[in-house]
């Protein structure tokens, strides 16, 4: 059976290092946020566009994906352009074939990329938030050498960005609890305290394969 980790982490809360970290203790691929660029290719976009789908800085299409948010929920699908819907659609698509394949061979831990969602109901995979209070996400990100007002323009802009990606994208809300098999303050527990509980609950999910 493979194994699969998905990490959801909001702006702040460690996800890459506690990925970096968990999917080598795990012997596992780890796959980040950032879209193959045979993905962008094959949608006919550009590979920093590509990216930008999948949770880097904000850019056109968090921006476009955050206004669809805030459209009125549409009684038919006339109500957006048909381009739009065709790549939003051809995007979502894209991306969850390239997750079932990757849950499917190697196995990875996959930060980010609405793994939750698109994989969360397969028995070999766990789901995890990292998250905790903005404040103290900030004052991590401080803490690594960013300055106060560059940390709260990012934590603002980031984190509205994720969520508009994965309600866009994928019909979901990123801090919804039922997508989740463990959530852990990661600004009240280290990174090594959390790569240890995943560690755990990896263990108990995978029946022991962890």
């Amino acid at each position: 059976m493979t194994r699969v980790v998905t990490l959801s982490a909001s702006y702040g809360a460690h996800g890459d290092q506690v990925g970096r970290t968990l999917a080598e203790r795990l012997d596992l691929p780890f796959l980040d946020r950032a879209i193959p660029a045979a993905t962008a290719l094959e949608l006919a976009l550009s590979t920093d566009v590509a990216e930008s789908l999948d949770e880097h800085v904000p850019s056109r299409w968090e921006r476009m994906a955050m206004a669809f948010v805030n459209v009125p929920a549409p009684t038919g699908p006339s109500q957006l352009p048909p381009e739009e819907i065709k790549t939003r659609e051809q995007f979502r698509a894209e991306s969850e074939s390239a997750l079932r394949e990757v849950a499917d061979t190697t196995g990875a831990v996959i930060l980010g990329r609405a793994g939750m969602v698109v994989l969360g109901k397969r028995p070999g995979v766990l789901c995890v938030r990292l998250d905790g209070p903005v404040e103290d996400r900030i004052a991590q990100v401080v803490a690594h050498g960013i300055d106060e007002a560059s940390a709260r323009k990012g934590q603002r802009e980031v984190d509205k960005a994720r969520d508009a990606y994965a309600r866009v994208f994928f019909g979901a809300r990123q801090d919804d609890p039922r997508l989740y098999h463990v959530i852990l303050d990661s600004t009240a527990l280290s990174v090594p305290t959390c790569v240890e509980i995943i560690l755990e609950a990896a263990h108990d999910r995978f029946g022991g394969l962890a």
